[in-house]
C-alpha cells in the first residue's frame, strides 16, 4: 500500500498534484496544486475548498470544507500531458475535524467497518462490470420550444445505407455486437489503449470486449477488490475511459440507455463475503454451491430491491433500460446461470474462491461508493434476519406463460417509484450509522428537484408523433 513517504517520492516525478473527491451523484470533482507546494502536512491538515458549489453538499452559509488526501490511492495520471499525481481525498468538516456524513467515500468506509462489527465476515469483495458506449458524435439540447438529441457512430447499423464515399460496410446490426472481430469491431485498439492506461494507473484488468449493442458498446472488466478500493477503481475507470476516448476522437458515455431499440449499458455487480481466507458464500452441498448465508444475503437483496434501485439505478434514463419484456434484469428472482433473473449465481468455476452473487439491476450511472455500500447493507440485513429468497427460478423468465409470469414480482418502473420505495424502506441502510437520515433526505430531495421533476415537466419528442394531431 502506498504510504505518505511513497507519495512524497512520487511527487518528484510530476509537476502537479490533482486532488479528487466525489459528489453525491457520483461525479469526480478536483483541483490541483503545484507539486512543489505539497508537503507531508497536507495528509494531516488537509486543504480547504468551497462545498456550497458541490452537488448535494453544503449550503452557502456553511460552505467551508476540508479535503484530506488518502495516500493509498495515489497514481500518476496516464492521460494528462503535464505529469500529474492524482490522489483521492476524503471530505471533512473543518470545525469538528470529523468526516463529512454526505461524503460518499465516507459512507463506503462505514459500510466496511459495519461488516466487521456484525461478526458475519471480515471482508467483502466486489466485481462490477460497467458497460459504456463509444460514439463518434453526440449533440443534444432543448429549450422552451425544442428538444433533441443526435448520436452517430461509424459502427451504427443506420450507417449501412449511407454514402460514405466509400461505405466499407461491416456495420453491426442491433444486438449483434457480441463478439465480432475487426473490421466489424472498429474499437479493438481504443479499448486496448484504455486497458493499458488503466494498468498504468495500478488497476488490474481481466478482459475487454465489444458488447451486444450496435454503435460501439463496450465492456472492460477489472479484477475484483475490496469495497472501498473497488469504488475508487470505478471512479478511475470512468475517468480513463472518457479521456482516452476523447484523445482518440471519440466520446464515451456511461448513460444507461442512449439508443432506442438496442441493449442499454448495465453494471452487473459481483459480490462475496469472506472470513479471512474463507469464502462464506460457498457450500458444495447447497444449490449452485451456495451457503445458507449466501441465500439469506440474496433474500435481503430481493426484499430491498425496490429501495436499492433508487441508489443503484439512480437516473430517469435507468428505467428506459429496466423495462419488463425486453430482456432487462427486472425479475425479482435468483438462479444459477440464468441472466433473466435479477440475481444470478455464476457457475463458470467450481473453485470455492469463485463463488459469488451477481446483482444485475445496477447501471454505470450509479455512484459506486453508495451502490456497493447499499447492496452490502441489504445483504447483511438478509443474513441477520434469515430472509428466505424462496425457490430459485431456473427457467427463462422472459418466456414464462402468463399464469407463471404473474407470480414473479418485478422492480418498479420509474425513478419516482423507486425513490418512494427508498422513502418507505431505508431502516436497513441506517444500521451502524452507515447511511444517515440527513444523507438520504438530501439524496431523495436532490433527485426529485434536479431529475424527476425536470424530466416530468418537459414534453417528450415522441409525444409529438403520438399526439400532435389530437
Amino acid at each position: 500500500m502506498t504510504t505518505v513517504a511513497d507519495v512524497m517520492k512520487l511527487k518528484e516525478k510530476v509537476q502537479m498534484v490533482d486532488l479528487r473527491f466525489t459528489d453525491m451523484p457520483g461525479t469526480w470533482q478536483h483541483f490541483s496544486i503545484p507539486a512543489v507546494q505539497m508537503e507531508e502536512s497536507l495528509f494531516e491538515e488537509g486543504i480547504g475548498f468551497d462545498g456550497s458549489s458541490i452537488r448535494g453538499f453544503k449550503e452557502i452559509h456553511e460552505s467551508d470544507m476540508l479535503l484530506i488526501p488518502d495516500p493509498s490511492t495515489a497514481f500518476i495520471d496516464p492521460v494528462l500531458e503535464v505529469p500529474t499525481l492524482v490522489i483521492i481525498c476524503d471530505v471533512y468538516d473543518p470545525i469538528t475535524r470529523q468526516p463529512y456524513t454526505r461524503d460518499p467515500r465516507h459512507i463506503a468506509k462505514k459500510a466496511e467497518a459495519y461488516l466487521k462489527q456484525t461478526g458475519i465476515a471480515t471482508t467483502s469483495y466486489w466485481g462490477p462490470e460497467a458497460e459504456f458506449f463509444l460514439f463518434n458524435d453526440v449533440r443534444y439540447g432543448g429549450g422552451t420550444n425544442s428538444s433533441f438529441y443526435h448520436i452517430d457512430s461509424v459502427e451504427g447499423w443506420w450507417k449501412s445505407g449511407e454514402d460514405l464515399k466509400p461505405n466499407l460496410g461491416a456495420q453491426i446490426p442491433p444486438k449483434r455486437g457480441y463478439f465480432p472481430v475487426p473490421p466489424a469491431d472498429t474499437q479493438q485498439d481504443i479499448r486496448s489503449k484504455i486497458v493499458l492506461a488503466l494498468m498504468s494507473a495500478g488497476i488490474t484488468v481481466e478482459v475487454h470486449h465489444h458488447e451486444v449493442a450496435t454503435a460501439g458498446q463496450a465492456e472492460i472488466d477489472m479484477r475484483f477488490d475490496t469495497l472501498l478500493r473497488m469504488a475508487d477503481n470505478v471512479m478511475v475507470y470512468k475517468y480513463i475511459v472518457k479521456n482516452v476516448a476523447r484523445q482518440n476522437g471519440l466520446t464515451a458515455t456511461f448513460m444507461p440507455k442512449p439508443l432506442f431499440g438496442d441493449n442499454g449499458s448495465g453494471m452487473h455487480v459481483h459480490q462475496s463475503l469472506w472470513n479471512g481466507s474463507t469464502n462464506i458464500f460457498y457450500d458444495p452441498s447447497g444449490y449452485a454451491s451456495l451457503s445458507d448465508l449466501a441465500k439469506y444475503y440474496i433474500g435481503g437483496l430481493l426484499k430491498h430491491a425496490p429501495a436499492l434501485l433508487a441508489i443503484v439505478a439512480p437516473t430517469t434514463n435507468s428505467y428506459r433500460r429496466l423495462v419488463p419484456g425486453f430482456e432487462a434484469p427486472v425479475n425479482l428472482a435468483y438462479s444459477q446461470r440464468n441472466r433473466s433473473a435479477i440475481c444470478r449465481i455464476p457457475v463458470y468455476s467450481k473453485s470455492p474462491k469463485a463463488k459469488r452473487i451477481e446483482f444485475r439491476a445496477p447501471d454505470p450511472s450509479a455512484n459506486p461508493y453508495l451502490t456497493f455500500a447499499a447492496l452490502l447493507m441489504a445483504g447483511l440485513d438478509g443474513i441477520q434476519n434469515r430472509i428466505d429468497p424462496g425457490e430459485p427460478a431456473d427457467k427463462d423468465l422472459y418466456e414464462l406463460p402468463p399464469e407463471e409470469a404473474k407470480l414473479i414480482k418485478q422492480v418498479p418502473g420509474s425513478l419516482d417509484a423507486v425513490l418512494k420505495a427508498l422513502e418507505e424502506d431505508h431502516e436497513f441502510l441506517l444500521r451502524g450509522d452507515v447511511f444517515t437520515t440527513d444523507f438520504l433526505e438530501a439524496y431523495i430531495a436532490y433527485k426529485y428537484e434536479n431529475e424527476v421533476d425536470p424530466v416530468r415537466m418537459r414534453p417528450h419528442p415522441y409525444e409529438f408523433t403520438l399526439y400532435y394531431d389530437a
